[in-house]
């Protein structure tokens, strides 16, 4: 299934999860997207219905390659089942939960974060959310929960009672789908986006180890970009 092109080539609109930006975003899907001659556009942090109303926007110009990570992710899946005729395909890093975000992992972190930005403030909140937690990822939450600033609790708190696509919702959509998880991240479980691989008609699945993408976070975007290719050319047989 060819990507359909604007004037401007083909177009991915990725958005970001709760408390991350699309600084993460490129470091993630760029590369990889630039190999085969795919432009990314990354809104920046926000609340979900902007990133929603940001992939709404890019779409005016024509149908476009949509995704993005964890909650980016859900907020991509659920508009393409809304709009199927302005999806191209998708590219699902890291799926948090299925329907409502009730006791999962990713939510309860995300409601904890900004509980504590709220008590302590963001300069210590950061330092309890990065102690014991591998470089990298500390790195990556203090510019990002930065780049959020005052905007920071309401996203978190947002992100996390924003219902992720039912598994009813993803069997409607058509489009091939390309899926990146990590097997061991405690807050995106593998079985989440097994289950979302099994629910989409035409899609594969590639994991990654979380080591391999603290060492490379292009490694996230190839196992993604290469799990799209793989439903596609299954939709060519």
């Amino acid at each position: 299934m060819a990507l359909t092109r604007s004037a401007s080539g083909p177009r991915a609109v990725l958005l970001p999860g709760a408390g991350s930006d699309d600084e993460f975003v490129r470091a993630v899907f760029e590369c990889p997207l630039r190999a085969l001659g795919i432009t990314l556009v990354a809104p920046g942090p926000g609340l979900p219905e902007d990133l929603v109303a940001a992939l709404a926007e890019a779409a005016e110009a024509g149908p476009v390659l949509a995704g993005g990570v964890s909650l980016g992710a859900h907020l991509a899946a659920a508009w393409a089942a809304e709009n199927p005729n302005r999806c191209t395909g998708l590219l699902l890093a890291m799926p948090a939960w299925t329907g409502l975000s009730e006791d999962q992992p990713a939510a309860v972190a995300a409601r904890f974060g900004a509980a504590s930005v709220r008590e302590v403030g963001l300069p210590e909140a950061l330092d309890r959310a990065c102690a014991g937690v591998q470089p990298w990822l500390a790195a990556e939450l203090r510019r990002s929960w930065s780049r959020h600033g005052d905007a920071l609790p309401e996203a978190l708190d947002a992100a996390a009672e924003t219902a992720a696509p039912t598994l009813a919702d993803l069997s409607t959509i058509t489009v091939p789908a390309g899926i990146a998880a990590c097997s061991d991240d405690p807050l995106h479980p593998l079985p989440v986006a097994e289950a979302w691989h099994r629910a989409l008609p035409s899609s594969a699945l590639h994991a990654i180890p979380f080591s391999t993408l603290g060492a490379d976070r292009e490694s996230l975007g190839r196992a993604a970009v290469l799990a799209l290719l793989r439903a596609r050319a299954s939709d060519r047989r």
